[in-house]
């Protein structure tokens, strides 16, 4: 089904690359033939994720950025152009979530999650959609949203995520239409549970919680990253040339089964609560 050269020739710019869901379409993207530029805050994790991918004989590089100043994501896009060449694909995948109860929730909390997530989805994507339009260059873009961002749904204990995410979901559709005549498109993805360690381990604290997750789920089970990643690839190819403002949910049905991924947390006792933020200050 994945043709090795399916992305033979690409340039793909992945926000939040070194580690979980980003590192595995990063591995994905390289095995189908693209070359491969990171962004992230922490050095660490995209210098280990860059090496594995150069280790296998594709072309990687990466930068030490935060999406949320426009500047540096900028200078982090310049980069990728000197080592790599024009980009011509991005993947909106830097995030961050906790769950909290909103009441307790600071304005700086808050800010954090939508600057990172709302804010920096579009700062990289005015940076190189302006390129791409000045160039007449066309672009595919790919934003990692979650199931409760759709204006349906939301979900408690976890607002600045579901506002953020929301936002970026909008972004999506409503440049899908406005760009389309620059030859660029924009899709998004909308997972369900996937086991990262930066995730679960803000979301899903226990193993208890773990497995009351796991049962409630329709298929019993969580997603695997390379589930997702063959998503993304398929997405951002030449083959799916003509979804354009699409959001595809990968869930295993999970959504369908009840609207809020978190809203069963209003039954969590104080205790509870108290070891969440605990864990969470670790």
């Amino acid at each position: 089904m994945y043709q090795t050269d399916l992305l033979k020739g690409r340039t793909i710019l992945i926000t939040g690359g070194g580690t979980g869901l980003g590192a595995a379409m990063a591995t994905r993207f390289a095995e189908l033939g693209a070359s491969l530029f990171l962004v992230g805050r922490r050095e660490d994790p995209l210098i280990q994720t860059v090496a594995d991918i150069r280790a296998t004989g594709a072309r990687a590089g990466w930068h030490s950025a935060d999406v949320r100043d426009f500047a540096t994501v900028e200078r982090a896009i310049a980069a990728a152009e000197a080592e790599l060449g024009p980009i011509d694909t991005l993947v909106n995948n830097a995030a961050g979530n906790f769950i909290a109860r909103t009441e307790r929730l600071t304005p700086n909390a808050f800010d954090a999650v939508v600057g990172i997530v709302l804010r920096g989805t579009f700062h990289c994507t005015l940076a190189l959609g302006r390129k791409w339009i000045a160039a007449k260059q066309p672009g595919t873009i790919l934003n990692i949203v979650t199931t409760y961002a759709d204006a349906n749904c939301g979900s408690g204990f976890v607002v600045p995520s579901a506002c953020a995410k929301s936002g970026v979901l909008a972004l999506t559709r409503s440049l899908a239409v406005e760009w389309a005549r620059h030859k660029i498109r924009l899709n998004a993805i909308a997972p369900g549970p996937f086991p990262t360690e930066g995730a679960f381990s803000r979301l899903v604290i226990t193993k208890e919680f773990e497995e009351q997750a796991r049962n409630r789920h329709p298929m019993k089970r969580f997603g695997r990253a390379a589930e997702l990643a063959n998503l993304a690839a398929f997405l951002v190819s030449a083959e799916s040339g003509y979804i354009n403002g699409e959001c595809v949910v990968i869930d295993g049905g999970e959504w369908l089964r009840g609207a809020g991924e978190f809203n069963h947390f209003v039954d969590l006792p104080d205790a509870a609560w108290d070891a969440l933020e605990a864990a969470r200050k670790k």
